[in-house]
């Protein structure tokens, strides 16, 4: 309610929760949100109403965390695998195999278990929607489980859910399928995809700009631009600088005609203005700089000369 509400009271236009597990084992740490369980709703309803009242829209990211569950919380001494007898489980992936240290080998799911978790972003939506939230987005990046699918260095599968390009995307669209069918057409849809994996003989910008063609064909309105996840590599570390994953944005929206939301090192009110105003995204998102200063959007405002009011409780002490 503090978290979320406070971003809401800082002037944000969408306030994002977490990443929330629509099973368990989606969690990444044992603290994660989750929304795999109708009791989860009365207390997301609660926590929206308070941050529609402040005038933004409530967002919630239905997400599984895939090969990268079940570690220790980022604040703790355990920075690795969490075993089931400290309360953790064994993580589950596209293929059973040992490619990230200090994890173990996965579980790889069944056609019958794809299937379930396909019912499970579907009856997480339901929930979703019961709780009052305005926008679901489905995270299909950094790794975690619908990325881990798509990309050729995470799924070595050799049935229909591998191999091919049309096949890594499967698993995916049926989740996008079922996902829209149950979440209102009134209500948009984003979901949030890792536009290159930054190595080599990984998941491509063109592999991204013909699903996002896809996607928006299954009923997606906005794919949210990120990138990397699957492994550790310099390319990325060598490109991070303010706007850095903006360029693919751009080119998603331009070349498959969705729109786009860009995230990443945007870390002023001037940088995001010139974003949106150039086109090169439709939307931009705020996470760290927030996280430090919950009232950075009338900072950002005041950069670009906007009128954005504060909350009548402060503007007395304020302008």
């Amino acid at each position: 309610m503090v978290h979320l509400g406070s971003r809401a009271v800082g002037g944000a236009g969408i306030v994002f929760t977490e990443a929330a597990a629509v099973e368990p084992r989606g969690r990444i740490s044992q603290l994660d949100l989750g929304i795999w369980k109708d009791e989860h709703v009365e207390m997301l309803a609660r926590v929206n109403r308070f941050v529609e009242a402040q005038g933004s829209c409530a967002a919630l990211q239905l997400a599984h965390a895939g090969r990268k569950g079940s570690v220790g919380p980022p604040w703790d001494r355990v920075r690795g695998w969490v075993e089931p007898a400290n309360g953790g489980w064994v993580p589950v992936a596209p293929t059973a195999e040992k490619d990230m240290p200090h994890y173990p080998v996965p579980h790889a799911l069944e056609r019958s278990e794809i299937a379930e978790m396909v019912r499970a972003f579907a009856d997480a939506t339901r929930r979703a929607d019961a709780a009052g939230f305005a926008i679901v987005e489905i995270h299909a990046a950094h790794g975690y489980l619908l990325h881990e699918f798509l990309s050729p260095l995470s799924n070595q599968r050799t049935d229909d859910y591998g191999g091919s390009y049309e096949n890594r995307i499967r698993f995916l669209l049926e989740t996008t399928d079922a996902v829209r069918a149950t979440w209102p057409e009134r209500k948009p849809l984003f979901l949030r995809l890792s536009a290159v994996d930054w190595c080599d003989g990984g998941w491509s910008i063109e592999d991204s700009v013909e699903l996002a063609r896809r996607l928006r064909a299954h009923g997606v309105d906005v794919i949210d631009v990120t990138s990397a996840g699957i492994g550790r590599s310099p390319l990325e570390s060598a490109a991070q600088a303010p706007l850095y994953q903006v360029p693919f944005s751009e080119r998603i929206r331009n070349d498959a005609k969705v729109k786009t939301m860009a995230v990443g090192l945007i870390n002023n009110g001037k940088d995001a203005e010139s974003v949106i105003a150039q086109g090169r995204a439709d939307l931009v998102a705020i996470g760290r700089k927030t996280l430090g200063d919950p009232y950075f959007p009338y900072r950002a405002a005041h950069e670009i000369g906007a009128d954005l009011a504060w909350p009548r409780q402060y503007r007395r002490a304020l302008v």
